[in-house]
């Protein structure tokens, strides 16, 4: 279930780094390593590297104009403009912007670093003093006046702007869990809790409404402060006014119905006497002239005074994380209605070309090409030196990627001037705030010969895999282009930074390296092939020959197609990097080439709609690692022969080699472990490469293998095979078959290695997709793409034990199913019109999900008529011909298309058409969330009638949007990951307290380059809270496991996965901080997503639920609570199979529960269950199953006892002498220790521990030796009821 135990493998790897003040660098780190004896002497070489960034904090003064003087905890990296951002936020300093900060009457560098400014120590005072506005300072006030009055509506969350996203933990938590909690309600009252969860969250509900996905949340009723707070039509001011000082004039009306019109002057803001009509700039009288915009209305307005105090007050108490932009926008599928109301910020921000926050002034746009490659071209030397470059490289692409995302809306819209506007709507290119943008159309034939518009709408993502590639390889003076791919209405846009200079010349000029028509002619660069050079081991690439169209040999270390042009400003550019990985040649038929017998027995090579199916850069690392495995096993084996015949006196010797020479190549791994040892240690593999015989040794064995090199392990790939129109040179025949040898083997590798293991750990659930996304994230992390779908599920069905992955399979089925229904809707929607997008999107959905037969679509007649006049040129769309043809659609037209889309794409048979839902057990409700975050669509959020088979589930009024669908690159912070990695790995050798220095430390560096939002921080976070409430800090662990939720659902969304578990780990430490309400809340809400989600068929339900029966078991809730844990144990028994250890545990659970109703028969009845179970599986020594034998005794004395006194009271009547029975409610620890235990934390002695660190030491050992593979890490695949966390016990 949980994270540490083998999500890494121990690595050992800066296992002895030298941490001063819990941060070292990059390269001491290999150093220290090396060091066994460690600390003075490691710490010595590294004193001059290690820069402690952590400083000593300290505090200052701050005195603002008309409040108290207040301290403020200051450290000395952070910049005077910190200070000034946290003045913005502050309850009582939040309406001012313009004012400077100065000390001893000197005023302070906003950029300044405070431990570079003279005098500023502890307890210094900061004066904070208003400055005069100008025009853009003017307009930063407004602006954040209006932020501010806006701060607690979700109107931008819904709406998907300026990085908001919703999140509803603080509905279930009745506000903050921390010490500002409303509530100091602990465990023992438990008479005020309400434990009855509403009747659709109950096991074997039928109903699964959508309303409760955004519950109310009561501070968003908005508290009304103005009416209107608009810019004025008297802007902007004339020449003579603008002398007198006036920037701008406001208009506004008060919520008492007052309409005043307001200048902006230098010196403040005033009345004036200006009406709707009448332009009379004088000041009114009188004026109230204020510096701030606040002050002046709180003298105008009673009700805004008072309402903005109060919302102020409100917005403070919010959690940051319920506040801070998302480094990329989250959209979210549902909204409710909403009222549309003025706002001028808005208004003024949709007809200018604003981008960032620091722009305000229309027209000024960004050299992203420069922000880019300037980013990566900073210094990396030390640690701060890449916390600095990393921090800038991620800030400018999440710009970037809102930028292009804008752009590229604003490109379908029809709001950006195309460059070559003569050409058809299909081929336009357009250019808008220096990005680059191009339809996802085979323009001018590019694309014939592989796939056409086909080929063209996947290029731009195996583009963007390439560039992600390189930039991660991240070699110095090689650029790639800033690329963003968005889907959007339909149409697929490409946008790209441009490169200095490329549009002043045709592209054959530029090009010296690679080719522009696929192979043809051919050009190559020396300084591109040095550069291409160092990335060719990382991405695996072979530096190889092509012939041009002179055919002469020219070198390459890319594919052709990979083009190298040296921009206006000297940088080596790539681009076009969409066949940075080799082809796969299961979806690619090529004439004369036979496959693998593995990839020919599952019916492929298959026809796919484009030449351009790549395999992944995960499956090239995993194939890559497996051909590693076997050339040292091979090695080994091979040396033992050569070992054994010199050595016949060891009889030893002899037997293993005869056995070794008899068996089959997994055997070699048994043979390398008879190596002296045990391990190949190094000696060994030293003697290998010296050892002249060991020569030939090496040789067969890279041979074998398809090694590139003749004397040592080295596999690359020639991208080029198998591209049409691309010749190779004669003398490399012999290489280019050996190459050909490999892509078949990798494509084998893929179907017979990769496919069998994804099932096999869904199988034994080391792997638990509950949705589309994240499973289609586990098959990615093996390699696996998304076209194999089907033929995944076509293993699943005819796996043997089916029904154990039965989610699997229906996960796989809708997400095969949303996908075609998402091909055909892309092509459908490109022939409707603007006016009846919201009615085609909502017949779509008519057809996919309503019982209704005849989905009709609605065409407001009175648009039929002036449909003929308005056809305007500007909204003709590519393809678009009878704008109409959408509405003939019909639900069984759409079944068929989506039936003949998996069998031609996925090659996998859907058995029916219109019953597909009943036929294998799919929810509308998860149809509809799958298909709407797949296209964009957001929907109103209400009860749909799905089965109604007398109107349409929805109408046009119920679609309230399309939103982007974005791809790009996600820069990453390397040197906190290593350290996150570290931590894990020092966990999970049993050192706690280091693993947990290691791990926060990793979180000031997250911290440090991503912001304070990021889904690794949120994985930090988890982490960091589970270590908290194992070393038993558990008020920490709640604190921080609160972030890990807010985070989860501002990243990744309400109702993702990832969520979801992060709620049931708050339940869990809810609960031991005795916030016991608050803890079944949570798993309500946990187990409503669920149910949304994936259904209540899934094996997580069953943890799920075994934790909301335990909690109403220790609020003595038992009939409810036997409702939960028997729903667990069925759910239990069919996925983990009737005699797993799991069902063990739940039976005992269900035990319980009846022991504590004295129902001792059936209570005896489970535990009789459980103790078979334990006593087959471990045996009758093991400390499990003599636990329920002394738990069945007990059961069966108080059982004894029980009917001696019904006997008793049936024999004398009611004065019978009746022995009191002991009917215990659970206590609340005991309860705890077993929700511990199904959440697969257990605790060990102190004195265990010492032996833990060795048995994993002794276990690195065997791992290392390749015996990992007969003898799996016990630590995961323990014979016990639970995965177990092994712990140390918190001291107490």
């Amino acid at each position: 279930m949980f994270f540490f135990f083998y999500i890494f493998l121990p690595t050992g790897h800066r296992g002895d780094t030298v941490v001063m003040n819990g941060v070292a660098g990059h390269d001491q780190a290999e150093e220290a390593d090396s060091k066994q004896d460690g600390s003075a002497d490691a710490e010595d070489a590294n004193e001059q590297e290690v820069i402690v960034i952590q400083d000593t904090g300290f505090t200052v003064k701050i005195q603002a104009p008309g409040a108290e003087p207040f301290d403020l905890q200051v450290s000395p990296q952070e910049m005077v403009q910190e200070i000034h951002q946290v003045l913005m936020d502050r309850e009582d300093t939040c309406h001012r912007t313009c004012f400077s900060l100065q000390l001893d009457g000197n005023v302070l560098d906003n950029f300044a670093e405070l431990k570079s400014i003279e005098g500023l120590q502890e307890g210094s005072l900061l004066k904070v003093v208003e400055e005069p506005y100008t025009v853009r300072e003017a307009r930063i006030h407004v602006r954040h006046i209006r932020d501010l009055l806006k701060s607690l509506d979700p109107s931008d969350a819904y709406n998907g702007v300026d990085c908001n996203s919703l999140s509803f933990l603080s509905v279930f938590t009745d506000g903050d869990l921390g010490d500002t909690g409303k509530r100091k309600k602990k465990g023992n009252e438990l008479e005020q809790i309400d434990c009855t969860p509403p009747e659709h969250i109950l096991p074997g509900s039928k109903e699964h409404p959508l309303v409760p996905l955004q519950p109310q949340n009561k501070d968003w009723k908005p508290m009304q402060c103005l009416k209107v707070l608009t810019m004025s039509g008297w802007n902007p001011p004339p020449g003579n006014r603008k002398m007198h000082g006036d920037l701008m004039y406001l208009y506004i009306v008060t919520v008492e119905d007052r309409h005043v019109s307001i200048t902006a002057s230098t010196r403040g803001f005033y009345l004036n006497q200006s009406t709707t009509y009448t332009f009379n700039p004088k000041p009114a009288n009188p004026s109230f002239l204020s510096h701030s915009l606040v002050e002046l209305l709180s003298q105008i307005s009673a009700a805004f005074k008072k309402n903005f105090t109060a919302q102020q007050k409100k917005r403070v108490q919010r959690h940051p994380f319920e506040r801070i932009a998302t480094p990329f926008q989250v959209y979210s599928w549902t909204a409710p209605q909403s009222d549309h109301a003025m706002d001028c910020v808005r208004a003024e921000d949709a007809y200018t070309s604003r981008l960032g926050y620091e722009e305000h002034i229309p027209g000024q746009t960004r050299d992203w090409n420069e922000e880019l490659q300037t980013t990566r071209e900073l210094s990396r030397k030390n640690l701060p030196e890449r916390l600095l470059r990393e921090r800038a490289i991620f800030k400018v692409h999440s710009d970037f990627a809102a930028a292009a995302t804008r752009g590229a809306m604003a490109v379908i819209d029809g709001n950006v001037m195309a460059i070559n506007p003569g050409e058809e709507t299909r081929m336009q290119m357009f250019i808008w705030n220096n990005i680059f943008f191009s339809l996802g159309f085979d323009v001018r034939d590019h694309y014939r010969e592989l796939g056409g518009d086909a080929a063209a709408h996947a290029a731009p993502t195996n583009d963007l895999n390439g560039v992600r590639a390189y930039s991660a390889v991240d070699v110095e003076g090689l650029y790639t282009l800033g690329t963003v791919v968005v889907d959007y209405r339909g149409y697929r846009v490409t946008a790209q930074s441009i490169i200095p200079g490329i549009l002043e010349r045709e592209q054959e000029q530029s090009v010296i390296y690679g080719s522009i028509d696929f192979g043809k002619t051919v050009a190559s660069h020396p300084k591109y092939l040095e550069l291409l050079e160092k990335t060719s081991r990382p991405l695996k690439v072979q530096h190889h020959a092509v012939l041009n169209e002179k055919d002469t040999a020219v070198e390459l270390c890319s594919s052709v197609e990979c083009k190298g042009i040296i921009g206006n400003d000297g940088r080596h550019y790539i681009l076009d990097l969409l066949r940075t990985f080799p082809p796969d040649l299961n979806f690619l038929p090529v004439e004369g080439e036979e496959l693998a017998p593995e990839s020919q027995k599952l019916g492929f090579p298959r026809q796919h709609r484009h030449r351009l199916a790549c395999l992944r850069q995960e499956l090239i690392e995993a194939f890559v690692e497996h051909r590693y495995l076997l050339f040292m096993k091979m090695a080994a084996l091979q040396l033992m022969q050569q070992k054994a015949n010199k050595d016949k006196t060891a009889a030893l010797h002899d037997t293993s080699t005869a056995d070794a020479e008899s068996e089959s190549k997994p055997q070699a791994l048994e043979a390398s472990e008879k190596v002296p040892d045990g391990t190949i240690n190094l000696d060994f593999l030293w003697n290998i490469f010296t050892d002249p015989k060991s020569r030939e040794v090496v040789l067969n064995a890279c041979k074998a293998v398809g090694s590139i090199s003749n004397t040592s392990f080295d596999i690359r790939f020639n991208p080029d095979i198998f591209s049409p129109g691309v010749r190779f040179p004669d003398d490399s025949t012999d290489d280019i078959q050996k190459q050909k040898q490999l892509l078949k083997d990798a494509a084998a590798f893929l179907v017979s290695c990769q496919i069998p293991s994804f099932v096999k750990d869904c199988l034994d659930h080391s792997s638990l997709p509950m949705d589309g996304a994240t499973m289609t994230e586990a098959l990615h992390q093996r390699g696996i793409n998304v076209r194999y779908l089907g033929t995944v599920l076509e293993f699943v069905e005819n796996m043997p034990a089916k029904a154990q992955i039965e989610h699997i399979y229906r996960i796989g089925i809708s997400e095969l199913i949303t996908r075609c229904a998402k091909h055909i809707f892309k092509t459908y929607l490109q022939g409707v019109e603007l006016t009846a997008l919201s009615a085609a999107v909502s017949h779509f959905l008519n057809c996919l999900l309503s019982s209704f037969p005849d989905a009709v679509a609605h065409l407001p007649a009175d648009e039929l008529v002036s449909r003929r006049k308005s056809r305007k040129r500007r909204n003709r769309v590519p393809g678009g011909g009878d704008n109409t043809t959408w509405a003939s659609l019909t639900p069984s037209e759409l079944w068929k298309n989506i039936n003949s889309e998996a069998q031609s794409y996925y090659h996998f048979s859907l058995q029916c058409v219109d019953q597909a839902v009943e036929k294998y057990g799919l929810q509308k409700i998860t149809l509809l969330r799958e298909i709407s975050l797949k296209t964009g669509v957001q929907i109103l959020i209400k009860e749909y009638n799905f089965d109604s088979r007398h109107k349409p589930a929805f109408t046009e009024e119920d679609i309230l949007n399309i939103f982007p669908v974005v791809k790009h690159v996600n820069p990453k912070a390397s040197d906190a990951f290593h350290f996150f990695q570290s931590g894990q790995a020092k966990v999970q050798q049993g050192f706690l307290k280091e693993g947990c220095e290691l791990i926060n430390e990793a979180l000031n560096l997250f911290n440090n380059v991503y912001g304070a939002m990021h889904v690794e921080i949120c994985a930090c976070l988890r982490l960091l809270a589970r270590l908290n409430y194992i070393m038993g800090d558990h008020p920490e662990a709640l604190s921080n496991q609160q972030k890990a939720v807010l985070m989860s659902e501002r990243v990744l969304g309400i109702e993702h996965p990832n969520t979801i578990q992060e709620y049931m780990h708050l339940a869990l430490y809810c609960f031991a901080n005795g916030h016991l309400s608050t803890a079944l809340k949570l798993l309500y809400r946990a187990r409503y997503l669920m149910l949304v989600v994936c259904g209540e068929d899934h094996p997580e339900m069953a943890l799920l639920d075994s934790n909301i029966g335990l909690v109403l078991h220790g609020v003595m809730e038992y009939d409810l609570s036997l409702r939960f844990l028997e729903n667990a144990l069925a759910i239990n028994s069919k996925y983990h199979g009737p005699r797993s250890l799991k069902v063990a545990l739940s039976h005992h659970l269900v035990a319980r529960v009846y022991e504590s109703k004295a129902e001792f028969r059936s209570a005896l009845q489970h535990e009789k269950e459980g103790y078979t179970i334990y006593k087959n599986q471990v045996g009758e020594a093991h400390e499990k199953t003599k636990e329920s034998s002394e738990y069945l005794k007990y059961l069966t004395q108080q059982a004894v006892a029980l009917q001696r006194t019904m006997n008793e009271i049936y024999k004398n009547g009611s004065n019978a002498s009746i022995m009191p029975l002991k009917f215990t409610a659970p206590s609340m620890a005991s309860v705890l220790e077993q929700l511990n235990i199904i959440n697969g934390i257990i605790f060990i002695p102190l004195s265990n521990l010492e032996n833990l660190k060795a048995e994993v030491q002794r276990r690195q050992l065997m791992q290392n030796s390749g015996k990992i593979e007969e003898q799996q890490l016990e630590l995961d695949d323990n014979p016990s009821p639970y995965e177990e966390d092994t712990m140390q016990q918190p001291s107490v």
